[in-house]
């Protein structure tokens, strides 16, 4: 589904990212584990376009994507739920979610349908429809974020960092959530502070190191790897050491 090649990123004279390839299956669950600053969100970026790439390749579904607008590669079934929720906070919890289905602003009738479909997932956004996205709860600011996502009915959903500043059982309620869209067709590509939970939840993952994947392997394999435990999987794994990249 997803395939990145070699991809050379820079912000200035900056390199951010050294040629990093990896793939993401249809119908999986794929993670990025890696310390403050590896570059896990510049992957993101990178495939969504709002970073573009100076060399290598970018394909989604046999598709070059690398220098597509951003507003095509959503259209194509890309959606990103960006670090920090990033909800418009002056407007309704509704309004948001409409603003998701934007490029299909004239299928009243399928956004009408995917707006039961999201209120399923999460009633409480149904409870607070009307409510303006700055008085949510952060937790209720990561439901309409995720919701807002689905609403352009992606093939290929991209996390980054969804647990970030949740209380335990939030996050809890945070990741089933994303088993469960994936359970429902949706591939996941997910970067993520607390890395143990997200290769319990994950099919693969792999390791980013300043700008370069090191490791690659089934997520049970690094759960297990005894340099992976030492480096992101200890006790108190939300440390700095596993923040967003």
């Amino acid at each position: 589904m997803l395939e990145i090649e070699n991809i050379q990123v820079f912000y200035g004279p900056i390199q951010a990212l050294h040629g990093v390839s990896l793939k993401v299956e249809e119908g999986e669950i794929v993670t990025i584990i890696g310390s403050n600053g590896a570059g896990k969100t510049t992957t993101l970026r990178s495939i969504t376009g709002l970073v573009r790439a100076r060399s290598g390749q970018i394909k989604f579904c046999g598709k070059n994507i690398e220098r597509r607008p951003e507003e095509s590669i959503v259209a194509m079934g890309i959606s990103m739920v960006p670090e920090g929720r990033r909800v418009f906070p002056a407007l309704t919890v509704l309004e948001n979610l409409e603003i998701g289905a934007y490029l299909r602003r004239s299928d009243r009738e399928g956004i009408e349908r995917d707006l039961k479909h999201v209120y399923e997932i999460f009633p409480r956004l149904e409870e607070r429809k009307k409510q303006l996205g700055r008085t949510l709860s952060g937790g209720e600011q990561q439901m309409l974020a995720i919701a807002r996502a689905l609403m352009s009915r992606p093939k290929l959903l991209m996390l980054d960092e969804p647990s970030m500043g949740l209380a335990t059982l939030v996050v809890a309620d945070i990741f089933a959530v994303v088993e469960r869209l994936n359970k429902e067709g949706t591939t996941i590509l997910l970067v993520e502070q607390n890395a143990k939970m997200a290769l319990k939840i994950a099919d693969r993952g792999y390791v980013l190191r300043t700008g370069e994947i090191t490791k690659e392997a089934s997520a049970t394999d690094l759960l297990n790897d005894e340099a992976v435990r030492r480096a992101y999987l200890g006790e108190g794994v939300y440390a700095s050491t596993v923040t967003a990249g």
